[in-house]
């Protein structure tokens, strides 16, 4: 009449390993005791059976045991597992993070980049500590300076390497009807420009009064001739050069270019592919 007994672990509580969200717990499986002619059936477990990872949270685990008269003894116990967390980091504004791991446990590490045309301050990447601190300091991504006072137009382009993309505009006088309308659908693209990590370079002029113009920062005339020369640049006639961010000369223009072309020739890009995938995930977009 009376039901057979059966007695579970203790509870138990685990600590996940670092860099890992399970931790792999075991325990001997308890036997039933009738109390009358000791012949039991199987004992049925409910739950993860002993050896396994249990993940973060906590685990019902039930026995559950019959004797030859289908009388019932149960026992339960739990298994909580516990990640240590340092708490979430948030990527650079400008910038992109990569995290291993759940990207705030114990033994995780993140790391940080930067747009083109930002560069990184602060760590480059932080670990989850067993003190549940994160390593290194706070990264934030600056723009990019550009020292426009180099001697050489190689300096001035290695300045750009693996950073910035450059379309290279050249006019012989700022009056160029073409150079004009150029700049003018540039400006109102600066959305897709900025987007796709390119910094417009303009040249106008024939030396000496030749200007070189990145940004608000103006270029030396002697500077802006190297520059032209070492990309072999007409002088007398409206021209642009697209450069990759490896430096190399992918395409060259002598009349307008609608930007929506230039965009969909960089978008070719190998490169660029990987950038459009992490400017997905970041929700970066162009609303025009």
């Amino acid at each position: 009449m009376e039901p057979p007994r059966i007695k579970c672990p203790s509870v138990k509580e685990r600590i996940a390993e670092p860099n890992k969200l399970t931790v792999r717990v075991s325990w001997e499986t308890p036997e039933g005791r009738d109390t009358a002619d000791g012949i039991l059936t199987d004992v049925i477990l409910k739950g993860l059976p002993p050896g396994s990872n249990f993940p973060e949270g906590d685990h019902k685990i039930q026995y559950t045991v019959y004797d030859r008269a289908e009388n019932k003894g149960i026992c339960k116990f739990r298994v909580k597992v516990r990640v240590r967390r340092c708490g979430k980091l948030n990527a650079p504004e400008n910038g992109y993070m990569k995290c291993s791991s759940d990207g705030d446990n114990y033994g995780a590490t993140c790391e940080f980049s930067c747009i083109g045309g930002y560069e990184l301050q602060g760590s480059p990447a932080r670990v989850c500590q067993s003190n549940l601190a994160w390593s290194g300091t706070e990264p934030s991504c600056a723009a990019m300076n550009v020292n426009v006072g180099v001697r050489t137009a190689a300096a001035l382009l290695d300045q750009f390497y693996e950073k910035r993309r450059l379309l290279i505009v050249s006019t012989p006088t700022a009056r160029n009807l073409l150079y004009r309308l150029q700049l003018g659908m540039l400006q109102q693209a600066q959305c897709g420009l900025d987007l796709r990590h390119i910094t417009v370079v303009e040249l106008v002029g024939v030396f000496p009064t030749l200007i070189g113009r990145i940004g608000a920062k103006i270029m030396p005339p002697a500077l802006a001739l190297q520059l032209r020369l070492l990309l072999r640049i007409p002088l007398y006639s409206f021209s642009m050069v697209l450069v990759d961010k490896h430096g190399m000369d992918k395409e060259r223009y002598v009349s307008l270019v609608m930007p929506v072309a230039l965009f969909n020739l960089i978008d070719t890009f190998p490169l660029r592919k990987e950038e459009m995938v992490l400017q997905a995930q970041m929700g970066q977009t162009c609303n025009t």
